[in-house]
């Protein structure tokens, strides 16, 4: 079997679009198309339906969607574990991380990382934490640093690095902040912009409110900390945000006894032979973590 057309198939499945499979590929949209049609015809089945622009998998194509991913994971999984028999610490390293990890966290990590290893060619993809996890699931990354699930089931496991506090925050002029302390039931009033619905961030809060029988007003959401400061600090909104994040456009609200906290690491699949590359990486994180660690 083709290994460029199994890559081809992979790309239109999880893309449901020939068009964005090439880009995703750096091939034009014939080329994707000719490689399917050649993995169709090795195959003797027909793994697309093709209706207008709708690109959906047949019942062939949803068989092969997992047994495609098995066999180019065992290919890749074969590489590197000829490759470390070497003990050289190179080649590619694909880390996924969050926008926020990525610009608060890690830079010096990486700093000293492609110092001591100039040799790997680090491939940073940006996604969300949850699509990040699922990165390394289904094994598009070696390596995932994100903020972790409050729950984290094999074949996937979870390292933390990190105590990462939040705080609910409003701008300096919010009625919140001017009625001194408050409680989170005159928080729940309030317009509130949060992360978005299927965040690790989100259910932390969510559980919260949920605990004493309250809902937050969400008025907007979005995955963006970044953003998420910007609408606080202009004073339309509350929310919840990291500690170090916090500046004189965004203060803490006076909420007695509420502590809230989510942990901040790395996750790796367990059944991946993982490259020289990223046990060093991995090595830098844990010694972080020791010196995180009171």
């Amino acid at each position: 079997m083709d290994l460029a057309n199994l890559n081809a198939f992979i790309a239109v499945a999880e893309t449901g679009s020939f068009s964005e499979a090439g880009e995703r590929l750096h091939l034009t949209q014939p080329a994707v198309s000719k490689r399917i049609a050649a993995l169709e015809q090795q195959l003797a089945v027909r793994l697309f339906d093709r209706l207008g622009r709708e690109v959906t998998l047949t019942e062939a194509g949803r068989a092969l969607q997992p047994r495609a991913y098995q066999i180019l994971n065992v290919l890749d999984d074969t590489r590197r574990a000829l490759s470390n028999l070497n003990g050289d610490i190179s080649g590619r390293l694909t880390l996924a991380t969050s926008h926020h990890i990525g610009l608060h966290r890690l830079p010096p990590l990486l700093r000293a990382f492609t110092r001591a290893h100039p040799q790997v060619a680090l491939d940073i993809h940006f996604l969300d934490s949850e699509v990040a996890y699922e990165e390394i699931l289904h094994g598009r990354a070696e390596l995932a640093v994100i903020t972790l699930a409050p729950q984290t089931a094999p074949p996937v496991r979870a390292a933390k690095v990190w105590d990462d506090p939040l705080d609910f925050v409003a701008a300096p002029e919010h009625p919140l902040v001017r009625n001194g302390a408050v409680s989170l039931a005159d928080v729940a009033q309030h317009p509130a912009v949060f992360p978005g619905g299927t965040t690790f961030t989100q259910r932390i809060v969510q559980r919260l409110f949920e605990g004493q029988g309250l809902t937050p007003n969400i008025a907007m959401s979005t995955n963006y900390m970044e953003t998420i400061k910007m609408m606080v600090s202009i004073g339309i909104a509350w929310s919840v945000l990291p500690r170090t994040m916090l500046d004189a456009q965004v203060v803490r609200l006076p909420l007695p006894g509420i502590q809230l906290s989510r942990q901040l690491g790395y996750i790796v699949h367990t059944e991946r032979t993982l490259s020289n590359a990223a046990r060093a990486f991995m090595a830098l994180l844990d010694a972080e973590r020791e010196h995180e660690s009171p």
